[in-house]
């Protein structure tokens, strides 16, 4: 599938403790553990060093109590039971095998794999309409295995927007794992950055956005999530509205042994949304990307990656 990819790593900020509480989990448990298994998975194979998954996903089922107890309030919504043992574990262990099989997706190890794709024809139409559009994504599954369709093909520019800090450690994993996958980056926060991204989307360029998370104070908006209160950043929707883009939304479902899903749907077309009309068409799009996380979260129940209170208020950023 012809596919043209810029990653805009877009994180959610609540209150500074619970901010710091997920990004602690996103650097040092990401980071560190695809560093192991990067050592061992490329010696011994896929399915001789999956193995060792099941003994840190052991690891972390048991020693990390803050972890263990915000899993088990997201399961209960999803499952819409009491989580058992058995429960947790699965969700931390999707979670590694995720990070594990990065390894062989950034070595172009695709065979190891059977991806499926749900909403191929709305991107084959978007992309034969040369317009760019913006993916908007989540903290679950595997972004890998999406960015990976891009990849197979030959002649597309691949480049990721991030902030500085988080652009380097990516460089750094990357580079570790395969010297020729380090990716071009664009660093947010820049007066230009905004003017790269544009000039992306005027290429026909895609834009991916994690959506759930942001990095400062920014309004946020109350969805319904699995049935509770929920706060999605406003910034992506708002941003995608200015820029007048279509918004699709994009998940790598993990589904078990060496299978995934990608799934796309269309979230919204900002193209001829007049300037008066967009707050009211923002609210909407969110609306809806928080609809359709939520019908895939109760589908793929153990991809969550957010081991953090995402429920919990926030103490600051003004409300929308």
């Amino acid at each position: 599938m012809p596919h043209k990819a810029v990653t805009m790593a877009v994180d959610r900020h609540e209150a500074a403790d619970n901010a710091a509480e997920w990004r602690r989990h996103s650097a040092h448990g990401s980071s560190l553990l695809l560093r192991i298994m990067a050592f061992l998975s490329l010696r011994l194979g896929r399915t001789p060093s999956r193995l060792v998954l099941y003994g840190i996903a052991l690891y972390f089922f048991l020693f990390a109590p803050q972890a263990r107890r915000h899993s088990r309030r997201y399961l209960r919504l999803a499952l819409g039971r009491a989580p058992r043992a058995r429960d947790r574990f699965l969700q931390i262990l999707s979670f590694a095998t995720t990070i594990h099989d990065r390894v062989y997706l950034i070595n172009e190890r695709y065979e190891e794999f059977n991806i499926a794709i749900e909403g191929e024809p709305l991107m084959r139409a978007q992309v034969d309409s040369g317009r760019g559009a913006l993916l908007m994504g989540t903290h679950m599954g595997s972004f890998e295995v999406m960015h990976s369709l891009g990849r197979r093909q030959s002649g597309l520019q691949v480049c990721m927007a991030m902030y500085e800090e988080n652009a380097r450690k990516i460089n750094a994993i990357l580079s570790a794992i395969n010297p020729r996958a380090v990716p071009d980056i664009i660093s947010l926060g820049r007066i230009d950055s905004m003017l790269k991204i544009a000039e992306r989307l005027d290429h026909g360029a895609f834009v991916g956005v994690l959506g759930d998370r942001t990095l400062g104070d920014e309004p946020v908006q109350a969805v319904t999530l699995l049935g509770e209160r929920a706060y999605v950043p406003t910034g992506p929707m708002r941003a995608a509205a200015i820029l007048r883009c279509p918004v699709i939304f994009m998940v790598g479902l993990y589904r078990g042994k060496n299978n995934y899903q990608v799934i796309f749907r269309q979230i919204a077309d900002f193209s001829a949304t007049p300037a008066g009309a967009r707050s009211e068409a923002v609210r909407a799009a969110i609306d809806r990307y928080a609809a359709i996380l939520d019908q895939d979260c109760r589908s793929g129940p153990y991809n969550w990656c957010n081991f953090f209170d995402f429920w919990r208020a926030p103490a600051n950023g003004p409300m929308t």
